[in-house]
């Protein structure tokens, strides 16, 4: 393919794949960014050496992972990619696990807890120079809705955030949100005794002390501990 062109269709015009590929690198070869406007469907048929109704169908799986956007009446501009996709596939796996063995969200547990835990060292890097103000206030209204003996999901969310958001890569809050987001749609169906509010309410308030502290090693155990809290529902 030459570099910024679009190369023509071997073989088959209909192939989808040759036409999602022809269509990324078209992309990244001139460096559109989200909004740019990518050539008409006419444009495109004639570049690419295929017809009409193979290219729309390729078009549309590339709008559903956000690669492209399709504005009707407007035309076809590169799209900003999004993790709904990811998400949308995770919450249907999870909820299909929900009536087997439980094995997919044993993982979503695990890949959430590799990234949080494995960020320990960084975060404890970044408090141990800025206050940590709002995640104090965040355990205290956790401690305050626990004593009532209400969960808490929104602080939860919100502590989690505040901890990497200062780190400044927006990929990492991203897929922790959608991680907590997917689970949190079969917490409250997972067999086994749940946690109490006082035990979330508790993790959170060690996870801050051990922060406070300076200690990476010690904030990264006791955020094991947090999801080890979790893990046993699904033992």
């Amino acid at each position: 393919m030459t570099t910024g062109g679009l190369g023509r269709a071997r073989g088959a015009a209909g192939n989808q794949t040759f036409i999602r590929d022809q269509m990324k690198s078209y992309i990244l070869e001139r460096g559109l960014k989200a909004g740019d406007p990518l050539p008409n469907e006419q444009d495109l048929m004639a570049q690419l050496g295929v017809g009409r109704h193979p290219l729309r169908e390729a078009m549309k799986a590339l709008q559903a992972v956000g690669i492209i956007e399709i504005r009707h009446g407007y035309g076809t501009y590169v799209g900003e990619v999004s993790l709904q996709s990811l998400e949308d596939g995770l919450a249907f796996r999870m909820s299909q696990s929900m009536a087997g063995d439980l094995r997919d969200v044993q993982n979503v547990l695990e890949v959430r807890q590799a990234l949080e835990v494995g960020l320990a060292e960084d975060v404890v890097a970044h408090f141990s120079t800025h206050g940590a103000e709002g995640l104090e206030e965040l355990v205290r209204r956790m401690e305050s809705k626990a004593a009532a003996g209400s969960y808490f999901p929104d602080e939860d969310w919100a502590f989690h955030q505040a901890l990497y958001e200062p780190l400044g890569n927006a990929l990492v809050i991203d897929l922790l949100s959608v991680f907590w987001r997917t689970f949190a749609d079969v917490d409250a169906r997972l067999p086994g005794a749940r946690y109490t509010p006082a035990d979330a309410a508790a993790w959170h308030r060690d996870l801050l002390n051990k922060l406070q502290s300076g200690d990476p090693d010690a904030f990264a155990r006791s955020m094991k501990s947090h999801f080890n809290g979790i893990h046993t529902r699904l033992a």
